[in-house]
C-alpha cells in the first residue's frame, strides 16, 4: 500500500495526516454521514482509498497548511540563528576575545607539558637516587618533578571545570525539540492545530461521507467501480464500452452504387469516329 504524494504535503507531516484519518475512522460510529461503516465498506478499505488520495483530500486545507509551514520555518530559522549567534559570538569577538581563546588552549596544554615534565625529572632523579655516590642534584630533579606534577593536577582541575561550564552554557541555548515529547512554540502549536482541524472538518470527513453515499463503490465486485463525485480515481478504470460486433445486424441496409459516367471522346480530325 503506497500513498500518492501530495505536492503540497511535506514527508514530515505525513505521519501526522495519517494520525488525522485513523482518528476520523476510529470514531467514525460517533460522527453523522460517517456512522455506516462496516455495512458496506469497511474501515481499512476507506483507510486506502484515503491514503491514494491525499493530494485530493489536502488540497482542500492547502491555505492553513501554507501557514503553518511558514510560521513553523520562520521559527526554526530564528532559533538557529539564536544558537549561531551565541555559539559564534565569542570567536568574533575583539582582543579580548581571542586573549580568552589563548587561555583556553593554553588550559588544554598546560597539563600536558607539566605532567610530560614532572614525569622526566622524576624518573631522572630517582634513577640518580640510586647510584652510589648519589649526585648532589638528585634531590633537586625530584623537588622539580613533584613540582610539576602538582601543576598537572591543577591544570587538569581546570580543565574539568572548563568543560563543565562549556556543557551548561550548551545546555542553556539548546534549541527545545518540537515534537516527540517537546512542545512547539505557541503560535506554531496553533497554525498546527488550525491546519489538523480544517484538514479533518473539510478533507477527511467530506472524503469518507462521499465514499460511503457512492453506490458504484462495491467492494463485492471484480471491477473497480467508476469515479464519481468528490470520491477520487483510486486506481479504478471506467466502465469498459465496446462496439458492436461486427456479426449483428439491426436491418438490412439498402446498397446504393454510383452511375457510370464516360467522357467523351475528344481527338484530332484524323481520330473521328466512324
Amino acid at each position: 500500500m503506497h500513498m500518492n504524494s501530495a505536492p503540497h504535503l511535506l514527508t514530515e507531516d505525513r505521519a501526522d495526516y495519517e494520525r488525522i484519518l485513523d482518528d476520523a475512522l476510529r470514531t467514525a460510529h460517533d460522527r453523522p454521514g460517517v456512522d455506516g461503516i462496516g455495512e458496506r465498506l469497511n474501515a481499512e478499505q476507506l483507510r486506502t482509498m484515503a491514503l491514494n488520495a491525499t493530494a485530493l483530500i489536502t488540497g482542500a486545507a492547502a491555505a492553513e497548511y501554507e501557514h503553518f509551514v511558514k510560521v513553523r520555518e520562520e521559527t526554526r530559522t530564528s532559533a538557529a540563528s539564536s544558537v549561531s549567534r551565541s555559539v559564534l559570538g565569542p570567536a568574533m569577538g575583539e582582543a579580548s576575545e581571542a586573549g580568552a581563546g589563548f587561555g583556553a588552549v593554553l588550559t588544554v596544554l598546560a597539563p600536558v607539558l607539566a605532567g610530560t615534565a614532572a614525569l622526566i625529572f622524576l624518573l631522572f632523579g630517582y634513577i640518580l637516587k640510586l647510584v652510589s655516590p648519589e649526585p648532589a642534584f638528585a634531590d633537586t630533579l625530584l623537588t622539580a618533578g613533584w613540582f610539576f606534577g602538582a601543576l598537572t593536577a591543577a591544570g587538569i582541575l581546570a580543565a574539568a571545570i572548563g568543560l563543565l561550564i562549556t556543557a551548561l552554557r550548551n545546555g542553556a541555548t539548546q534549541v527545545p525539540a518540537e515534537d516527540a515529547g517537546g512542545e512547539l512554540p505557541d503560535e506554531v502549536a496553533r497554525a498546527r492545530e488550525a491546519w489538523r482541524h480544517a484538514l479533518l472538518e473539510r478533507g477527511i470527513l467530506p472524503f469518507l461521507r462521499a465514499a460511503l453515499a457512492d453506490p458504484s463503490v462495491d467492494p463485492a465486485s471484480p471491477t473497480p467501480p467508476r469515479r464519481v463525485n468528490r470520491i477520487p480515481k483510486i486506481g479504478y478504470s471506467g466502465p469498459e464500452f465496446s462496439s458492436p460486433s461486427e456479426g449483428s445486424t439491426t436491418g438490412s441496409r439498402p446498397t446504393f452504387t454510383s452511375p457510370d459516367f464516360t467522357s467523351p471522346d475528344f481527338g484530332p480530325p484524323e481520330h473521328q469516329p466512324e
